[in-house]
């Protein structure tokens, strides 16, 4: 009797396929068989790819007559420690009666190139057709329509040229030029770091986080405070004064001139004093009120990006401990796919989006979410998602937004508080987006004082009030206490970078002040005073604003056309950006505060940062690493065949190393 194979990503998804498909029989030595089914797994990476010395012996030893290293056919070997489950899975994979095999991996390019490994050293029964299980989660009813709906393996084959292409792409730059830099530089790297030896660690992503570290640190390091005064103005009734601005524009009697440090102050506090000397005995006129309602709509849905920013905030914690939460709450139903770029929902899973909300209506004890719930279907919010921004096809390549399931709840209690809280995120963050924007009455207000016919000195406010939270009832404003801590090396955190002043609004406006004043209407000058001012530098990155950077990276590239074209494609991917940071960190390259998540780099990676930025400077530009994850994407979409990748890819190396070595 013929059977059907599913192969997943780890035995603990291989239960959840299990369940779904209401196999009770006993587990076996490495999977799990009914009269009908046969479910076996991965534990992770099986293969993997052989070091240069596989190749040829001589290759063992770092010399440069062997460089650049480039093998014409690939090799790969099956990981030692888990050989025994491969050769587990290679005799199911071929049996003779197995008629269908299922790839259930993970959904993912990296899940891909874990079961593409598998099956190319495995030789699986030619006569079973290959399919291929897509799942946005791991509830029983997502399962089954994967297994339903499995397409033809083949039709993944670009992903799966992607992924094979980013393994060889990352091999042949880390190994190569590690290398070579080590060959040239080795030596003095050790007498720098004070080491008997010392190697040079490269890759293709990793370099180029490091670039974006070392930079911003001496950004920090060679900041030169500068001090400038502004101006502001005091104006009205004793009882209802308000405070305005003051901005150079071309009416000023000092437009243009060199004693300003910018438009808004001096460079000098004499100068400034001058300046508030000419007004006075001056008229002063309101030539501008703007009354303006405001509407604020919450914020997209998290991706992993986001959620891993937004994690380090609040937790304190580095992004590879939140995916792996998240990959938790994965695994227990009660959120959908981690691993995902995209912020929005597509248009199939919005018109279901009712079973989510009544899900976590009838299995989340929260109080809190709770009353959110009760209040959405009292004041009858509308959950028809189709026409807001908050669905958008377009913006989705493999999966949507992190969203909460409605399932999964039995496993609920049983999770660490930690877990409980970033659920509760996941959760405030998804039902944020059915509540009604907020809403604000908001006052713009232009006073000129006039000092001659021709010259006039403008000032300018603003006030803000909300007259309805909508979604902020429950994405709660940071507390503005927060915004006032310092991390304990004095820098500011990167959470507290927006300040009150978000919107550009004097808070010191009284609005109720503002609302009765009228164009045309004459002000009281009552004094003028100078606030002392400075400039500030970058911040550092923390563990959570450094992934939110490179999955932006695009925005860095100074070239609008190239900005353009690698629109979308950031440093890394969302499956590998935490490991990353951890990687730098676990080699000495850089530092992370556990306190405050920030991160600076060590004496050690200042100096590789030196001897890249020397030799091959374009590693630490994301212009570079952008623009190659740009064409691993083309590749999945079909866009460039892989030949034309691997061309280019192998066209760089052979370039950079000849012009490394002349410089020798």
């Amino acid at each position: 009797m013929s059977k059907k194979l599913i192969i997943t990503e780890k035995p603990s998804v291989a239960m959840e396929f299990a369940k779904a498909l209401k196999i009770t029989t006993s587990r076996k030595n490495g999977y799990l068989e009914s009269s009908d089914w046969i479910i076996t797994w991965c534990v992770g990476h099986l293969v993997t790819m052989s070091y240069p010395e596989k190749y040829d012996e001589k290759l063992k030893f770092w010399r440069l007559d062997t460089l650049p290293f480039i093998p014409e056919e690939w090799k790969y070997e099956i990981i030692p420690q888990v050989q025994n489950q491969f050769h587990i899975v290679q005799q199911l994979l071929q049996r003779e009666d197995i008629e269908e095999i299922y790839n259930a991996g993970d959904s993912g390019r990296e899940g891909e190139y874990i079961q593409r490994l598998v099956f190319m050293m495995a030789k699986p029964n030619p006569k079973a057709k290959m399919k291929r299980v897509w799942i946005d989660s791991q509830t029983e009813e997502e399962i089954l329509r994967g297994i339903r709906e499995a397409k033809d393996m083949s039709e993944y084959d670009s992903l799966s040229d992607s992924a094979y292409l980013r393994a060889k792409e990352d091999y042949l730059i880390g190994i190569n030029f590690s290398r070579l830099l080590s060959i040239i530089f080795g030596r003095r790297l050790a007498q720098n770091i004070h080491e008997d030896r010392a190697s040079i660690s490269v890759g293709r992503v990793m370099t180029c986080v490091l670039g974006m570290v070392v930079s911003r640190e001496r950004e920090i390091r060679n900041f030169v405070k500068t001090k400038y005064y502004k101006i502001m103005g005091e104006f009205g009734e004793e009882q209802s004064s308000f405070k305005a601005d003051w901005k150079a524009t071309e009416k000023s009697t000092v437009w243009e001139s060199p004693k300003l440090y910018n438009e808004t102050g001096f460079k000098k506090e004499k100068d400034a004093k001058e300046f508030i000397a000419s007004l006075s005995n001056k008229k002063a006129v309101i030539t501008e009120l703007k009354k303006s309602k405001q509407k604020e709509n919450a914020p997209l849905l998290f991706n992993l990006a986001e959620i891993q920013n937004e994690c380090t905030k609040r937790f304190k914690i580095k992004p590879d401990e939140t995916l792996e939460i998240i990959q938790n709450l994965y695994e227990k139903k009660l959120v959908t796919y981690p691993r995902t770029d995209a912020r929005v929902l597509s248009t199939a899973v919005s018109k279901e989006i009712n079973k989510n909300l009544n899900g976590i209506a009838k299995g989340c004890k929260d109080e809190e979410i709770q009353g959110y719930i009760k209040k959405m279907v009292e004041e009858k919010y509308s959950t028809n998602l189709a026409k807001t921004k908050y669905v958008n096809d377009s913006k989705i390549t493999d999966h949507y937004a992190i969203i909460p399931t409605g399932q999964g709840y039995e496993n609920f209690n049983g999770l660490p508080q930690l877990q409980k809280d970033i659920y509760l995120v996941i959760v405030k963050r998804f039902l944020a987006i059915f509540y009604p924007p907020a809403e604000y009455n908001k006052i713009q207000l232009t006073i000129e004082v006039e000092m001659d016919k021709e010259k006039k000195e403008t000032f300018t406010t603003s006030g803000r009030v909300c007259i309805n939270q909508g979604f902020l009832e429950i994405l709660k404003p940071v507390d503005k206490e927060n915004k006032k801590k310092k991390s304990t090396n004095g820098e500011q955190d990167v959470e507290n970078k927006d300040t009150e002043n978000k919107n550009g609004e004097n808070k010191s406006a009284d609005l109720e002040i503002l609302k009765k004043l009228k164009k045309g209407q004459e002000v009281l000058i009552k004094n003028f005073e100078i606030k002392e001012a400075e400039t500030s530098p970058p911040n550092r990155y923390n563990s959570g604003s450094i992934i939110l950077a490179m999955e932006n990276a695009g925005k860095l590239i100074e070239e609008e056309e190239l900005r353009e074209q690698i629109k979308g494609a950031g440093i890394g991917t969302s499956a590998t950006r935490g490991e990353i940071i951890k990687k730098l960190e676990k080699i000495n390259y850089i530092e992370i505060n556990n306190k405050t998540q920030i991160i600076t780099p060590s004496q050690k990676g200042e100096y590789i940062y030196d001897i890249v930025l020397q030799s091959m400077p374009d590693m630490l530009n994301p212009k570079l690493t952008a623009s190659w994850e740009k064409g691993l994407d083309m590749v999945a979409k079909k866009e460039i065949k892989p030949e034309e990748f691997m061309t280019k890819l192998e066209n760089y190396i052979n370039s950079k190393f000849n012009k490394l070595v002349v410089k020798m």
